[in-house]
């Protein structure tokens, strides 16, 4: 059994020789295969990274009439607090408002003399609402459009922060669906390349599976050769990848950690290891030896 096993993995590595330069392209499209899959889960990791720390950063405001009782504000701001959607609610008075913004400002005479000038406080009571989710505003506002709040709320800021979110959404999602298209035409490219050295080693030693099926031999002591051809492809494929992403994260780390102030992505690659491991080996390993098996059986199932 084990001198049988021996014999195909030396005929195979033989095999994987004599077709070296199809074999190299192969391991090049597995190669950029897997590195789309494996940049994908990262970028998501990424991705998920700035929306979290957009959603704790974004929140919306609820302007009241300047003539609003604050009993009445506070009432809404209990009845926010009881949407499941609400994570958080601050009030914020006039004169509140009105110190913020010249705090925000106190180095700017020209602003400070204009609110001088004004004498009144130009400022409006508000309630900053912060969501569990950046898809929960929508709902809020929603709430907030409710008839019995007509005679409190002034405006709304809700709509005129709506585009940024959803623009980055639609960024992220067109991304993420860009890079699965291209994995999945790569795969494709991949399993061909793949099927077409197996098929071509066949062809080659047709000979050879002539006289062994001859003499009498095994199935499998024909087969495996070409099977292990197609797991060589594939493994190579995958150890380039993984020392290749291990450079790249390493690498790109700190310039990732400036862009995005605080995804550190050689932690998250060292994080996840098994995942990025698992799905390197199933998309390089795996794609060949299916890719393998189906030229076997197509050409010597016969």
């Amino acid at each position: 059994m084990f001198i049988s096993l021996k014999r195909i993995i030396r005929a195979g590595w033989l095999s994987f020789r004599r077709n070296q330069g199809l074999s190299g392209v192969t391991i090049f499209v597995m190669v950029l295969t897997i590195s789309l899959v494996t940049s994908i889960f990262l970028f998501r990791g990424m991705s998920s990274f700035l929306m979290d720390s957009l959603e704790k950063k974004f929140d919306i405001s609820v302007y009241f009439k300047e003539d609003s009782i604050e009993t009445e504000i506070l009432k809404t701001k209990d009845l926010l607090l009881e949407l499941p959607e609400v994570k958080s609610v601050a009030y914020v008075s006039q004169d509140q408002a009105l110190e913020i913004f010249k705090e925000k400002h106190k180095d700017n005479e020209t602003i400070n003399r204009a609110l001088e000038e004004a004498g009144d406080n130009p400022f409006l009571a508000s309630l900053n609402i912060r969501a569990g989710s950046v898809s929960n505003y929508e709902t809020i506002n929603r709430f907030l459009q409710n008839a019995r709040f007509e005679s409190l709320i002034d405006k709304v800021d809700y709509y005129q922060r709506k585009p940024v979110i959803e623009s980055f959404y639609s960024l992220i999602n067109n991304l993420q669906r860009t890079g699965l298209v291209l994995t999945l035409i790569l795969a494709f490219i991949a399993f061909s390349l793949t099927f077409v050295t197996i098929r071509l080693a066949i062809y080659s030693a047709s000979e050879e599976i002539g006289i062994m099926r001859l003499v009498g031999a095994d199935n499998w002591f024909i087969r495996g050769p070409f099977l292990i051809q197609g797991i060589i492809c594939g493994v190579l494929a995958f150890l380039i990848s993984l020392v290749l992403f291990l450079a790249l994260s390493y690498s790109l780390s700190p310039k990732v950690l400036y862009l995005t102030s605080g995804f550190n992505l050689f932690q998250y690659f060292l994080g996840n290891f098994f995942i990025i491991f698992g799905l390197q080996i199933l998309s390089g390993a795996g794609l060949s030896i299916f890719s393998s098996l189906i030229a076997i059986r197509r050409y010597l199932d016969k």
